[in-house]
């Protein structure tokens, strides 16, 4: 019988083209399905064949579990009664008992069969998406087999994928038996063996498909730095040029626009902008913000912000449809694009100038026409009134040496001021959230220094919120927050 079971494995093995450890594994579950079936069927068994000689065994297993437990499934037992057999034993090891072994030839066949058959599918699945990967194919072609509750069912090649419902470009009507193009967004390894799941939805499919037009971008002469997609509708895609005899709009653009043409074929009719990409963040938004014109443009590398000025007759064309413009914009680029007209920018500017001054005529102990050239020089904090370089300074010809070590001098005290200020605050508040169930010092110390003063504003704050402030886990963050919210429900 040993022979036949290694006969059976090496045919199985060169049919099917597998490893034969997998068909060794599939039948050994297999006979342990049928084992179980004629002791019980929720008990535990392991089937071991010897892979040189076939024969094989057969071992009930229990897993340990503690006296306590409430209730003990047959594949479970109890740790007392387990350490009767063996003293070693702790809770969570596994015990096993040879049992009789159901004869090869007597197993159920059909479910010896099922059982292989299924283990070797899954086998061949998973070395077809190997190879898939392998190859580096994220753009798939293929057939809708069928649909299954709105998804699709896409045969490609020997691999079956799923486009979901909320995959799929908007008001398109996919049906079965059409030819589609999707993008590899990512491989969902359930239960069911390996799944590829596409998309057409995704930026990285307009990318995909712009490679299969444009040979250039393979080739490495043309480079696409990034795109942003409203679906269906308007998409936007940043190139650049690694060879400088190439226009790389009018590359991707095509003979009388017969390659963007193939592309907004392929996307339902979705219009796609093609964008000069440019190493400098505002030229780059301007260019995204096309066909609007800009006026003028305030960059705030700190908060990764820009303010885009606008005359009144270009603002509705620079925000576009339901702000689809300006939103595109934003996600091709990564900076955040707050538009204003002309006249809102003058406004904003004179409430800037006016704080600013203020904030010197206060802190440095000047008239407003001191604080008046600092701002008009180009300074906004005391910061750098106190530690800019003094050469820098004296270059202001309204300002001799005097004047600078006096302005220095102020702004540095001004500041020292302030961080004693602050951190007495600190301290005051990291002593309320002491008190709290579940808080450390340096917890504490962290969330005051960010403006969490009081119980009620840690109250206040969603989990999410307080993972991200302080880096701690979620279980951590949700027992602080509810220890603060303790006094909403006495």
């Amino acid at each position: 019988m040993s022979r036949e079971v290694l006969l059976m494995v090496d045919a199985l093995a060169r049919e099917k083209n597998v490893d034969k450890d997998i068909v060794f594994g599939a039948l050994e579950a297999a006979l342990a399905a049928a084992t179980k079936k004629k002791l019980h069927d929720d008990v535990d068994v392991r089937v071991e064949i010897d892979r040189a000689s076939g024969n094989y065994a057969s071992f009930r297993c229990w897993e340990v579990v503690a006296d306590d437990a409430e209730e003990v499934t047959p594949s479970q037992i109890r740790l007392s009664e387990a350490k009767q057999r063996d003293a070693g034993l702790n809770v969570g090891d596994t015990i096993e008992e040879p049992v009789e072994a159901i004869e090869f030839g007597r197993i159920g066949a059909q479910s010896a069969k099922q059982v292989i058959v299924q283990k070797i599918r899954d086998a061949e699945r998973e070395q077809l998406v190997a190879d898939f990967l392998e190859r580096k194919e994220f753009l798939v072609s293929g057939t809708i087999k069928r649909m299954e509750r709105g998804n699709a069912i896409i045969e490609a090649g020997k691999i079956e994928a799923v486009l979901p419902r909320e995959q799929m470009i908007p008001k398109e009507n996919l049906r079965v038996g059409d030819r589609v193009r999707a993008y590899l967004l990512k491989i969902d390894r359930g239960g069911r063996g390996p799944q590829l799941i596409l998309s057409r939805i995704a930026p990285e499919f307009l990318v995909r498909l712009f490679e299969l037009e444009v040979p250039e971008i393979e080739e490495g002469m043309l480079e696409i730095v990034s795109a942003a997609r409203d679906p269906g509708s308007r998409a936007k895609i940043a190139v650049k040029s690694n060879d400088q005899r190439i226009d790389p709009i009018g590359t991707c653009v095509g003979m009388r626009g017969s390659r963007v043409q193939a592309v907004t074929g392929e996307l339902a009719g979705e219009r796609v902008d093609i964008i000069l990409w440019s190493a400098d963040p505002a030229t780059f938004v301007i260019n995204a913000l096309a066909p609007a014109e800009i006026s003028g443009v305030v960059v705030d590398e700190e908060a990764h912000s820009m303010d885009i000025v606008v005359e009144d007759d270009q603002l509705a064309q620079a925000i576009g449809r339901n702000g689809q413009n300006v939103r595109l914009a934003t996600d091709l680029t990564g900076w955040q694009i707050n538009l204003m007209t002309v006249e809102e920018s003058d406004r904003k500017n004179q409430e800037e100038f006016l704080e600013i001054r203020g904030l010197f005529m206060e802190k440095l102990d000047v008239d407003e026409e001191v604080a008046d050239i600092l701002v008009q020089e180009g300074f906004s904090t005391l910061e750098e009134v106190a530690y800019v370089p003094l050469n820098e300074m004296l270059e202001i010809e309204s300002f001799d040496e005097d004047t600078v070590n006096a302005l220095r001098s102020r702004a540095r005290n001004a500041l020292l001021t302030e961080a004693i200020a602050s951190e007495e605050k600190v301290e005051h508040a990291a002593d309320d959230l002491l008190s709290l169930d579940g808080m450390d010092e340096q917890t504490a110390n962290q969330l005051a220094a960010k403006g969490i003063s009081t119980r009620d504003d840690l109250a206040d704050l969603a989990v999410d919120d307080l993972v991200e402030l302080t880096k701690m886990d979620e279980g951590r963050a949700a027992q602080l927050i509810m220890a603060a919210r303790a006094p909403w429900f006495e």
